[in-house]
Protein backbone atom coordinates (compact mmCIF):
# COMPACT_ATOMS: atom_id res chain seq x y z
CA UNK A 1 0.00 0.00 0.00
CA UNK A 2 1.39 3.40 -1.00
CA UNK A 3 1.95 5.75 1.95
CA UNK A 4 -0.04 8.98 2.04
CA UNK A 5 2.09 12.00 1.22
CA UNK A 6 1.81 15.44 2.79
CA UNK A 7 3.22 18.79 1.76
CA UNK A 8 5.56 20.68 4.06
CA UNK A 9 2.75 23.22 4.40
CA UNK A 10 0.32 20.50 5.56
CA UNK A 11 2.68 19.24 8.24
CA UNK A 12 3.59 22.71 9.49
CA UNK A 13 -0.06 23.71 9.75
CA UNK A 14 -0.96 20.53 11.63
CA UNK A 15 1.81 21.29 14.14
CA UNK A 16 1.02 24.99 14.38
CA UNK A 17 4.68 25.55 13.49
CA UNK A 18 6.57 27.98 11.27
CA UNK A 19 8.11 26.75 8.03
CA UNK A 20 10.41 28.18 5.39
CA UNK A 21 11.47 27.32 1.84
CA UNK A 22 9.53 25.31 -0.75
CA UNK A 23 6.36 24.47 1.17
CA UNK A 24 4.92 22.43 -1.70
CA UNK A 25 7.49 19.66 -1.39
CA UNK A 26 5.83 16.39 -0.35
CA UNK A 27 6.78 14.08 2.53
CA UNK A 28 6.03 10.35 2.74
CA UNK A 29 7.84 9.30 5.90
CA UNK A 30 10.09 10.45 8.72
CA UNK A 31 13.74 9.43 8.91
CA UNK A 32 16.87 9.85 11.00
CA UNK A 33 18.94 12.80 9.70
CA UNK A 34 21.83 10.66 8.45
CA UNK A 35 19.47 8.23 6.67
CA UNK A 36 17.01 10.71 5.16
CA UNK A 37 16.53 10.87 1.41
CA UNK A 38 14.49 13.10 -0.88
CA UNK A 39 10.84 12.74 0.08
CA UNK A 40 11.67 12.08 3.75
CA UNK A 41 11.28 14.42 6.70
CA UNK A 42 14.59 14.41 8.58
CA UNK A 43 13.99 14.60 12.34
CA UNK A 44 16.80 16.99 13.27
CA UNK A 45 15.25 18.64 16.29
CA UNK A 46 18.48 19.52 18.10
CA UNK A 47 21.75 21.24 17.07
CA UNK A 48 23.61 17.99 17.81
CA UNK A 49 22.07 16.62 14.60
CA UNK A 50 23.68 19.27 12.40
CA UNK A 51 26.56 17.07 11.23
CA UNK A 52 24.25 14.10 10.67
CA UNK A 53 22.03 16.24 8.43
CA UNK A 54 25.03 16.80 6.18
CA UNK A 55 25.60 13.02 5.99
CA UNK A 56 22.10 12.39 4.65
CA UNK A 57 20.34 13.55 1.49
CA UNK A 58 17.26 15.16 3.07
CA UNK A 59 15.54 18.05 1.31
CA UNK A 60 13.22 18.82 4.24
CA UNK A 61 13.87 18.65 7.98
CA UNK A 62 12.18 19.33 11.28
CA UNK A 63 14.77 21.59 12.93
CA UNK A 64 15.34 23.56 16.11
CA UNK A 65 14.39 27.22 16.39
CA UNK A 66 16.94 29.54 14.81
CA UNK A 67 18.62 26.80 12.76
CA UNK A 68 20.51 27.97 9.65
CA UNK A 69 18.62 25.42 7.58
CA UNK A 70 19.92 26.52 4.20
CA UNK A 71 23.51 25.81 5.25
CA UNK A 72 22.56 22.12 5.46
CA UNK A 73 21.51 22.03 1.81
CA UNK A 74 17.80 21.80 2.66
CA UNK A 75 15.05 23.07 0.35
CA UNK A 76 12.58 23.57 3.22
CA UNK A 77 12.46 23.41 7.00
CA UNK A 78 9.87 23.27 9.78
CA UNK A 79 10.85 24.91 13.06
CA UNK A 80 9.85 23.53 16.44
CA UNK A 81 10.26 25.12 19.89
CA UNK A 82 9.32 21.85 21.63
CA UNK A 83 10.79 18.88 19.74
CA UNK A 84 9.10 16.04 21.65
CA UNK A 85 5.68 17.62 21.16
CA UNK A 86 6.41 18.03 17.46
CA UNK A 87 7.42 14.36 17.33
CA UNK A 88 3.98 13.44 18.65
CA UNK A 89 2.26 15.40 15.90
CA UNK A 90 4.52 14.26 13.06
CA UNK A 91 4.39 10.58 13.98
CA UNK A 92 0.61 10.69 14.30
CA UNK A 93 0.29 12.24 10.86
CA UNK A 94 2.76 9.91 9.13
CA UNK A 95 1.76 6.67 10.88
CA UNK A 96 0.76 4.19 8.14
CA UNK A 97 -1.16 2.02 10.62
CA UNK A 98 -1.45 -1.77 10.60
CA UNK A 99 -3.55 -2.01 7.41
CA UNK A 100 -6.18 -4.23 8.99
CA UNK A 101 -8.92 -4.66 6.41
CA UNK A 102 -12.13 -2.75 7.05
CA UNK A 103 -15.31 -4.64 7.78
CA UNK A 104 -15.88 -7.93 9.56
CA UNK A 105 -13.77 -10.91 8.56
CA UNK A 106 -15.86 -14.01 7.74
CA UNK A 107 -13.90 -16.12 10.25
CA UNK A 108 -14.81 -13.83 13.18
CA UNK A 109 -17.26 -15.33 15.67
CA UNK A 110 -19.73 -12.68 16.84
CA UNK A 111 -22.62 -13.45 19.15
CA UNK A 112 -25.99 -12.47 17.69
CA UNK A 113 -26.73 -10.29 20.73
CA UNK A 114 -23.54 -8.21 20.38
CA UNK A 115 -24.00 -4.60 19.24
CA UNK A 116 -21.43 -3.28 16.77
CA UNK A 117 -21.66 0.34 15.65
CA UNK A 118 -20.86 1.55 12.16
CA UNK A 119 -17.41 1.61 10.56
CA UNK A 120 -16.07 -1.20 12.74
CA UNK A 121 -13.28 -3.53 11.64
CA UNK A 122 -13.11 -7.03 13.15
CA UNK A 123 -10.10 -9.17 12.23
CA UNK A 124 -9.80 -12.90 11.48
CA UNK A 125 -10.58 -15.44 14.22
CA UNK A 126 -11.75 -12.79 16.67
CA UNK A 127 -14.47 -13.72 19.17
CA UNK A 128 -17.03 -11.20 20.44
CA UNK A 129 -19.28 -12.43 23.22
CA UNK A 130 -22.94 -11.96 24.18
CA UNK A 131 -24.26 -8.43 24.67
CA UNK A 132 -20.88 -6.85 24.00
CA UNK A 133 -21.09 -3.26 22.70
CA UNK A 134 -18.38 -1.69 20.54
CA UNK A 135 -18.40 1.97 19.54
CA UNK A 136 -18.14 3.53 16.08
CA UNK A 137 -14.83 3.60 14.26
CA UNK A 138 -13.22 0.89 16.39
CA UNK A 139 -10.71 -1.64 15.06
CA UNK A 140 -10.48 -5.09 16.63
CA UNK A 141 -7.38 -6.97 15.48
CA UNK A 142 -7.01 -10.65 14.57
CA UNK A 143 -7.41 -13.40 17.18
CA UNK A 144 -8.70 -11.05 19.88
CA UNK A 145 -11.35 -11.91 22.45
CA UNK A 146 -14.11 -9.58 23.69
CA UNK A 147 -16.12 -11.16 26.52
CA UNK A 148 -19.76 -11.03 27.50
CA UNK A 149 -21.27 -7.65 28.43
CA UNK A 150 -18.10 -5.73 27.57
CA UNK A 151 -18.56 -2.10 26.53
CA UNK A 152 -15.92 -0.36 24.41
CA UNK A 153 -16.29 3.27 23.34
CA UNK A 154 -15.63 4.91 20.00
CA UNK A 155 -12.40 4.82 17.96
CA UNK A 156 -10.73 2.00 19.87
CA UNK A 157 -7.64 0.40 18.33
CA UNK A 158 -7.19 -3.11 19.67
CA UNK A 159 -4.24 -4.96 18.20
CA UNK A 160 -3.91 -8.69 17.62
CA UNK A 161 -4.33 -11.27 20.39
CA UNK A 162 -5.84 -8.90 22.97
CA UNK A 163 -8.15 -10.42 25.59
CA UNK A 164 -10.88 -8.48 27.37
CA UNK A 165 -12.88 -10.41 29.98
CA UNK A 166 -16.56 -10.23 30.81
CA UNK A 167 -18.18 -7.02 32.03
CA UNK A 168 -15.18 -4.77 31.40
CA UNK A 169 -16.17 -1.15 30.70
CA UNK A 170 -13.86 0.92 28.47
CA UNK A 171 -14.15 4.56 27.34
CA UNK A 172 -13.38 6.23 24.02
CA UNK A 173 -10.13 6.11 22.03
CA UNK A 174 -8.79 3.08 23.87
CA UNK A 175 -5.60 1.53 22.50
CA UNK A 176 -4.23 -1.92 23.37
CA UNK A 177 -1.00 -3.38 22.04
CA UNK A 178 -0.60 -7.09 21.15
CA UNK A 179 -1.09 -9.53 23.99
CA UNK A 180 -2.69 -7.12 26.48
CA UNK A 181 -4.96 -8.92 28.94
CA UNK A 182 -7.80 -7.24 30.82
CA UNK A 183 -10.14 -8.88 33.26
CA UNK A 184 -8.34 -11.95 34.53
CA UNK A 185 -9.11 -13.05 38.08
CA UNK A 186 -7.22 -11.41 40.90
CA UNK A 187 -4.50 -13.24 42.84
CA UNK A 188 -6.51 -13.66 46.04
CA UNK A 189 -6.15 -16.62 48.41
CA UNK A 190 -6.71 -17.27 52.11
CA UNK A 191 -5.97 -20.02 54.63
CA UNK A 192 -8.58 -21.40 57.06
CA UNK A 193 -6.46 -20.29 60.03
CA UNK A 194 -3.99 -17.44 60.48
CA UNK A 195 -1.00 -18.12 58.21
CA UNK A 196 2.71 -17.63 58.67
CA UNK A 197 2.54 -14.83 56.13
CA UNK A 198 0.00 -12.92 58.22
CA UNK A 199 2.10 -13.38 61.37
CA UNK A 200 5.29 -12.31 59.59
CA UNK A 201 3.59 -9.21 58.25
CA UNK A 202 2.34 -8.27 61.71
CA UNK A 203 5.60 -8.99 63.51
CA UNK A 204 7.91 -7.98 60.64
CA UNK A 205 9.85 -11.19 60.80
CA UNK A 206 8.39 -13.98 62.96
CA UNK A 207 5.97 -16.55 61.52
CA UNK A 208 4.84 -17.55 65.01
CA UNK A 209 3.24 -20.94 65.54
CA UNK A 210 1.24 -21.00 62.28
CA UNK A 211 1.04 -24.44 60.69
CA UNK A 212 1.26 -25.26 57.01
CA UNK A 213 -2.12 -25.01 55.27
CA UNK A 214 -3.69 -25.15 51.82
CA UNK A 215 -4.79 -21.96 50.09
CA UNK A 216 -8.49 -21.31 49.42
CA UNK A 217 -9.40 -19.26 46.36
CA UNK A 218 -11.23 -15.91 46.66
CA UNK A 219 -13.24 -15.39 43.48
CA UNK A 220 -13.26 -12.09 41.59
CA UNK A 221 -16.80 -10.70 41.45
CA UNK A 222 -15.76 -7.26 40.21
CA UNK A 223 -14.48 -6.39 36.74
CA UNK A 224 -12.41 -3.53 35.28
CA UNK A 225 -13.43 0.05 34.46
CA UNK A 226 -11.22 2.06 32.10
CA UNK A 227 -11.61 5.74 31.17
CA UNK A 228 -11.06 7.62 27.91
CA UNK A 229 -7.72 7.84 26.06
CA UNK A 230 -6.12 4.95 27.93
CA UNK A 231 -3.35 2.86 26.37
CA UNK A 232 -2.07 -0.58 27.36
CA UNK A 233 1.30 -1.92 26.20
CA UNK A 234 2.18 -5.41 25.04
CA UNK A 235 1.42 -8.13 27.56
CA UNK A 236 0.13 -5.67 30.15
CA UNK A 237 -2.27 -7.34 32.57
CA UNK A 238 -5.14 -5.86 34.58
CA UNK A 239 -6.88 -8.02 37.18
CA UNK A 240 -10.57 -7.94 38.01
CA UNK A 241 -11.57 -6.50 41.34
CA UNK A 242 -12.66 -8.80 44.14
CA UNK A 243 -15.95 -7.02 44.90
CA UNK A 244 -15.64 -3.60 43.23
CA UNK A 245 -13.96 -2.95 39.88
CA UNK A 246 -10.29 -2.32 39.31
CA UNK A 247 -10.12 1.21 37.83
CA UNK A 248 -7.89 3.10 35.37
CA UNK A 249 -8.53 6.84 34.92
CA UNK A 250 -8.65 8.98 31.79
CA UNK A 251 -5.44 9.43 29.81
CA UNK A 252 -3.37 6.88 31.73
CA UNK A 253 -0.78 4.82 29.86
CA UNK A 254 0.55 1.39 30.85
CA UNK A 255 3.79 0.22 29.27
CA UNK A 256 4.72 -3.33 28.28
CA UNK A 257 4.40 -6.04 30.95
CA UNK A 258 2.86 -3.74 33.56
CA UNK A 259 0.68 -5.57 36.05
CA UNK A 260 -2.26 -4.03 37.94
CA UNK A 261 -3.53 -6.14 40.83
CA UNK A 262 -7.15 -6.57 41.91
CA UNK A 263 -9.04 -3.56 43.33
CA UNK A 264 -6.27 -1.12 42.40
CA UNK A 265 -7.32 2.36 41.37
CA UNK A 266 -5.12 4.42 39.05
CA UNK A 267 -5.95 8.10 38.52
CA UNK A 268 -5.87 10.28 35.42
CA UNK A 269 -2.87 10.91 33.16
CA UNK A 270 -0.49 8.50 34.86
CA UNK A 271 2.48 6.77 33.23
CA UNK A 272 3.37 3.27 34.45
CA UNK A 273 6.57 2.22 32.73
CA UNK A 274 7.73 -1.25 31.71
CA UNK A 275 7.51 -4.14 34.18
CA UNK A 276 5.90 -2.14 36.98
CA UNK A 277 4.14 -4.45 39.40
CA UNK A 278 1.24 -2.96 41.35
CA UNK A 279 -0.20 -5.14 44.12
CA UNK A 280 -3.87 -5.35 45.04
CA UNK A 281 -5.92 -2.52 46.55
CA UNK A 282 -3.40 0.22 45.76
CA UNK A 283 -4.77 3.76 45.34
CA UNK A 284 -2.71 5.82 42.86
CA UNK A 285 -3.47 9.51 42.35
CA UNK A 286 -3.40 11.65 39.21
CA UNK A 287 -0.32 12.45 37.09
CA UNK A 288 1.81 9.80 38.78
CA UNK A 289 4.88 8.45 36.93
CA UNK A 290 6.31 5.10 38.02
CA UNK A 291 9.66 4.28 36.40
CA UNK A 292 10.39 0.85 34.98
CA UNK A 293 10.38 -2.10 37.40
CA UNK A 294 8.79 -0.08 40.18
CA UNK A 295 7.08 -2.39 42.65
CA UNK A 296 4.23 -1.28 44.91
CA UNK A 297 3.09 -3.23 47.98
CA UNK A 298 -0.59 -3.87 48.56
CA UNK A 299 -3.08 -1.55 50.26
CA UNK A 300 -0.90 1.53 49.81
CA UNK A 301 -1.66 5.13 48.76
CA UNK A 302 0.41 7.08 46.24
CA UNK A 303 -0.49 10.77 46.05
CA UNK A 304 -0.93 13.04 43.03
CA UNK A 305 2.18 13.92 41.05
CA UNK A 306 4.49 11.32 42.60
CA UNK A 307 7.49 10.21 40.51
CA UNK A 308 9.44 7.04 41.22
CA UNK A 309 12.80 6.21 39.68
CA UNK A 310 13.27 2.90 37.89
CA UNK A 311 13.71 -0.11 40.14
CA UNK A 312 12.06 1.55 43.13
CA UNK A 313 10.15 -0.59 45.63
CA UNK A 314 7.35 1.31 47.38
CA UNK A 315 6.51 -0.30 50.72
CA UNK A 316 4.76 2.62 52.45
CA UNK A 317 2.36 5.42 51.52
CA UNK A 318 3.88 8.22 49.41
CA UNK A 319 2.57 11.79 49.84
CA UNK A 320 1.64 13.93 46.86
CA UNK A 321 4.42 15.48 44.82
CA UNK A 322 7.27 13.39 46.21
CA UNK A 323 10.10 12.03 44.06
CA UNK A 324 11.26 8.66 45.40
CA UNK A 325 13.95 6.11 44.71
CA UNK A 326 15.43 2.94 46.17
CA UNK A 327 14.45 -0.13 48.15
CA UNK A 328 12.58 0.72 50.25
CA UNK A 329 11.52 3.92 48.53
CA UNK A 330 12.73 7.15 50.15
CA UNK A 331 13.16 10.72 48.88
CA UNK A 332 15.46 10.68 45.87
CA UNK A 333 17.86 13.30 47.27
CA UNK A 334 18.14 11.33 50.53
CA UNK A 335 18.76 8.14 48.58
CA UNK A 336 21.55 9.80 46.61
CA UNK A 337 23.21 11.02 49.81
CA UNK A 338 23.06 7.49 51.22
CA UNK A 339 24.49 6.10 47.99
CA UNK A 340 27.38 8.57 48.08
CA UNK A 341 28.06 7.66 51.70
CA UNK A 342 28.08 3.95 50.82
CA UNK A 343 30.69 4.55 48.14
CA UNK A 344 32.88 6.25 50.74
CA UNK A 345 32.65 3.29 53.16
CA UNK A 346 35.76 1.40 51.93
CA UNK A 347 37.89 4.50 52.33
CA UNK A 348 36.38 5.22 55.75
CA UNK A 349 37.10 1.66 56.87
CA UNK A 350 40.73 2.00 55.76
CA UNK A 351 40.98 5.26 57.70
CA UNK A 352 39.48 3.61 60.79
CA UNK A 353 41.96 0.71 60.53
CA UNK A 354 44.83 3.18 60.30
CA UNK A 355 43.54 5.07 63.35
CA UNK A 356 43.17 1.82 65.32
CA UNK A 357 46.76 0.87 64.55
CA UNK A 358 47.97 4.30 65.59
CA UNK A 359 46.05 4.15 68.86
CA UNK A 360 47.18 0.59 69.70
CA UNK A 361 50.83 1.61 69.18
Amino acid sequence: MTATRFTVRDIAQSLGAEAAGDLDLTIGQAAEPQDAQAGDLAMATNPKYADKLKEGAAEVALVWEGADWQSFGLKAAIFTPRPRMAMAGVTAQLDPGQHFNSGIHPSAVIDETAELSEDISVGPLTVIGPRAKIGAGSVIGPQSFIGADVTIGEDAIIRECVSIGARVQIGNRFRAQPGARIGGDGFSYVTPEVSGVENARKSLGDQGEARAQSWERIHSLGSVTIGDDVELGMNATVDNGTIRDTEIGHGTKLDNQVHLGHNTRVGNDCLLCGQCGISGSVDIGNNVVLGGKTGVGDNLFIGDGVISAGGTNILANVPAGRVVMGYPAIKMDTHMEIYKAQRRLPRLMRDIDALKKAVFK
